[in-house]
């Protein structure tokens, strides 16, 4: 499991040093697409990291903690913006649902007709 730890160390320190060179993407953002292209590429095996990130994701909720606690200090400014928090909330997930669930319907009925062009049951 440390070892896993460590390699997920390893790429968000990767990132965090691209994201200082000027790029205008988060170092944890750059760093995870690096990881994902090194499983894909399989540089980095699954098996390495599977420890590490299943205890973290069983720990997920633990994370959310002091974000949590710390949005309590901004209590009298959410409760006068409220109206533009849930707006903008709204906005960004169906703007989120149609990014990702429009292209992904196109590509399962691309993949249906293909598959049925073969006489291939998916």
């Amino acid at each position: 499991m440390f070892g896993g730890i460590g390699i997920l160390m390893l790429f968000l320190l990767i990132g965090e040093a691209i994201s200082g060179l000027g790029l205008a993407l988060p170092g944890n953002v750059i760093g995870m697409l690096l990881l994902t292209a090194a499983l894909s590429l399989r540089i980095v095996r699954l098996e390495q990291v599977q420890g590490a990130t299943n205890t973290l994701l069983d720990n997920l909720a633990f994370l959310f903690v002091p974000p949590s606690v710390g949005v309590m200090v901004y209590f009298n400014l959410l409760g006068e913006n409220w109206p533009a928090i849930v707006v903008s909330l709204a906005v960004g997930a169906t703007a989120v649902m149609l990014a990702v669930g429009l292209p992904t319907q196109w590509w399962m009925r691309r993949m249906e007709r293909k598959h049925a062009d073969e006489g291939d049951p998916l």
